[in-house]
């Protein structure tokens, strides 16, 4: 069990209309304490927190409500999956990735997400979702390819994958390694244009699945970049590799870039994942405090992270 299960528990960053939040759940059955907040991620101000007391699962989302981890099972504090096995295993048991959803009406849209140079990758996604997972993912810039079924939508990425060698998984180190020195816009668009073109010339393509002409989309504001590259210019980048009882992070929040928070300091730029936080309990730090959770220099290319992005769709 983990102890104070009445804390309110981070369970990582959302991406709203109105831009990024992050999310609270305190664990407890209906009408007995439990509940769900969201507080806005705004850049500029001073984010400085403390992880206290213990690391517990956050359950499972589904259908607009939380199910609560029936054990209230502690969870590792290093890693990216806020979950217990069992409430893990039941969350990729309904998600798109792991093809169990073959008979659902609503319509999908397949998507090229540019990350940075030769960081390409084509995923699908609930129309309903907008831009969404793109924001989730991180991606700089992105643009759609087609929208229809989801087994249309399934097989086309397929096709992507086996011939024009699109990959389907861009690990999140090499996404933080490259974000900080970006190309131009227009060299972006232009690579995301070039592929769209080739995949537009393949044969094979499904009947059911409408295309989409190239419209890329880029991020730059929404993530934060340009301030990101004038801090990075600054000092080195470090990431925050995990938290632990009584960890802090401290630093003025630059941006949020898919689940990443980054964050200004004197010693540079910092980065943290806030699917680290997921699980903990966090309380505001002194407005004096400095970052003592364990950290490591973002090397470029990419080393270092767990990293793969999730399946979730």
């Amino acid at each position: 069990m983990v102890s104070g299960g009445a804390q309110w528990r981070c369970t990582g960053s959302l991406w709203r209309p109105e831009g990024p939040v992050l999310g609270w759940y305190r664990p407890g059955r209906r009408g007995a304490g439990a509940g769900e907040r969201t507080s806005p991620l705004t850049a500029g101000r001073s984010l400085a927190f403390v992880a206290d007391g213990g690391r517990g699962c956050i359950g499972v989302w589904r259908g607009g409500r939380r199910t609560p981890c029936p054990a209230d099972a502690a969870v590792p504090v290093r890693g990216t999956r806020a979950q217990c096995a069992d409430c893990a295993r039941l969350d990729r048991s309904r998600s798109v990735a792991a093809d169990t959803r073959a008979d659902d009406p609503q319509p999908y849209r397949v998507y090229l997400a540019w990350f940075g140079p030769g960081l390409l990758k084509v995923g699908i996604t609930a129309e309903a979702r907008g831009s969404a997972r793109l924001l989730e993912q991180g991606a700089v810039a992105f643009t759609w390819l087609g929208r229809g079924p989801l087994m249309a939508a399934r097989r086309a990425e397929e096709l992507l994958g086996s011939a024009l060698t699109v990959r389907d998984r861009v690990p999140y180190a090499q996404k933080r390694a490259v974000r900080t020195a970006l190309p131009p816009v227009a060299e972006r668009r232009a690579e995301l244009a070039a592929l769209h073109a080739r995949v537009a010339a393949l044969p094979g393509w499904p009947e059911s699945l409408e295309r989409c002409p190239c419209e890329p989309v880029d991020h730059t504001a929404a993530f934060g970049l340009e301030r990101l590259a004038e801090r990075a210019a600054a000092g080195p980048t470090a990431e925050v590799t995990e938290l632990g009882d009584g960890a802090v992070v401290a630093g003025e929040l630059l941006g949020v870039a898919g689940p990443d928070l980054q964050l200004g300091t004197d010693g540079g730029l910092l980065v943290i994942d806030t699917r680290l936080m997921a699980g903990w309990p966090l309380r505001a730090a002194e407005p004096a405090a400095v970052t003592s959770a364990p950290v490591r220099r973002l090397a470029a290319g990419g080393g270092g992270g767990d990293g793969v992005q999730d399946g979730l769709f």
